[in-house]
């Protein structure tokens, strides 16, 4: 009977630890720190993004709900619902999670939830991604819309400078939201690393996580396939370049935090370098950080994208038959200012042969999308062969702004614009009439300016 009685109280034992452990889970929602978002998106697998805050599995489950062409053109699907892969977040990696849609079909969108510890997470928004079309020799290729934005401050004021908040006004990202585009380029300075943050690993992941978990941007990150380059601020202190000791880390966390299809390319197989297409739009992704000189070097052989990136880009255009051919990087490009880090002051060989390759190459419809003035204009360059180039700077989205006094002499007027803003590129048309409307907005959303381009 005493053992009988010992094992039974034992059993008991057993039942209220269970219990005890069951009451000490955090219930899903709960655990929920930042997402999920999406990332990158192809026609046989579309990338999702999510951030717990604490040890937890996640999984994504999704269903097609209709065809983005027509039933004439579109691949036939399945109406069941598939799932992603189960991650089981860590630490290490700040809670992060990649997990890949690998059973989509082309040009169809998704409803998807989200699983935490299997459990469904409901979101107070749609969640929806897309697979990219299946559209060639068999439709035009089909429209589509990208937002655009650079410097992301987000205050942290026991962290920050003492004085007036750098940042405000996050409602921009449900301003862009509203747009409803189908992707994002994140322009660089996506967040802002500070002096408590630079060099650690702990630093920078805490701040990358900071930034990404504003309520503002959810909606946004949720149902827009997202793309990012960095620039000085997300990469390390103010001006960084090649001799920044902590590079790999915030390497790691750009990584994790950012859902781009590859970082590094050959030639520059170090850095965040990367490329993809959308319909018929090439995007290639510099990365003007990781191998540049110090700017003030006096006896230094300059350096800013290095020969190895540089001589991949022009490769891949010469390759590419895209119809627009679009490069996202963190610092203007034809900005004629030898001013601050524009590429003009920092290294005009470079710049020079660039531009010259370009032109001898006869490259057609090359845009130039970047940040890091907190200032927005469109700058314009007709090349030796006669081919006009833009450079789209989109500055600032939540972060100080600053009016430049400085002459560009490509700058197209009328696009100088001094207030927060963001913009949006919107290809369209037919295959053999394809153009691009550039436009930018205020944070409320009112039109700014626009231009349209015709492709060549």
């Amino acid at each position: 009977m005493k053992i009988k009685n010992l094992l039974a109280f034992v059993a008991l034992l057993g039942t209220f630890s269970l219990f005890a452990q069951i009451q000490t889970v955090k219930p899903a929602k709960s655990l929920l720190q930042s997402g999920p978002m999406l990332g990158y998106s192809e026609m046989r697998e579309v990338m999702l993004w999510v951030q717990t805050n604490a040890p937890a599995e996640v999984q994504i489950k999704y269903t097609a709900k209709e065809s983005l062409l027509p039933d004439s053109v579109s691949v036939p699907v399945e109406k069941r619902a598939y799932f992603t892969n189960k991650v089981m977040t860590q630490k290490g990696n700040a809670y992060v999670a990649h997990l890949i849609a690998d059973e989509v079909e082309p040009g169809y969108h998704y409803d998807y939830e989200l699983l935490i510890n299997g459990k469904t997470v409901t979101r107070p928004y749609p969640l929806t991604f897309q697979s990219q079309a299946l559209w060639q020799w068999r439709a035009d290729p089909p429209d589509f819309r990208m937002a655009i934005g650079s410097c992301v401050y987000i205050n942290e004021p026991k962290y920050d400078r003492p004085g007036r908040p750098y940042g405000g006004e996050y409602d921009i990202f449900k301003t862009i939201h509203n747009m409803k585009p189908d992707a994002m380029m994140w322009l660089g300075d996506n967040t802002y690393l500070r002096e408590v943050d630079w060099y650690s690993k702990t630093g920078i992941q805490k701040r990358y996580t900071h930034s990404r978990s504003i309520p503002e941007m959810q909606p946004l990150l949720a149902s827009t396939h997202n793309y990012a380059v960095w620039d000085d601020h997300d990469y390390g202190p103010n001006d960084s370049d090649r001799s920044f000791l902590h590079k790999d880390k915030t390497r790691q966390a750009f990584t994790n935090f950012w859902g781009n299809p590859t970082y590094g390319v050959p030639g520059a197989e170090e850095g965040i370098t990367s490329q993809f297409l959308w319909n018929d739009v090439h995007f290639f992704l510099l990365d003007n950080r990781w191998y540049r000189t110090p700017n003030d070097c006096d006896d230094c052989d300059k350096v800013y994208f290095s020969k190895g990136q540089v001589d991949w880009l022009i490769e891949s255009l010469i390759h590419s038959r895209a119809t627009f051919k679009v490069i996202a990087t963190g610092g203007q490009i034809l900005n004629t200012a030898e001013k601050y880090e524009n590429y003009i002051n920092l290294n005009k060989e470079e710049r020079a042969y660039l531009i010259k390759r370009i032109a001898q190459e006869d490259i057609k419809n090359v845009i130039f999308l970047t940040g890091d003035r907190h200032h927005t204009e469109l700058s314009k360059l007709v090349n030796a062969k006669g081919h006009s180039m833009y450079d789209f700077t989109s500055s600032p989205m939540t972060s100080g702004t600053g009016p430049r006094k400085e002459s560009n002499l490509n700058r197209v007027e009328g696009t100088l614009i001094t207030e927060r803003n963001f913009g949006t590129l919107d290809f369209s048309g037919p295959r053999k009439q394809r153009q691009l409307t550039m436009t930018t907005w205020s944070k409320e959303g009112k039109k700014l300016w626009e231009q349209v381009i015709q492709a060549e």
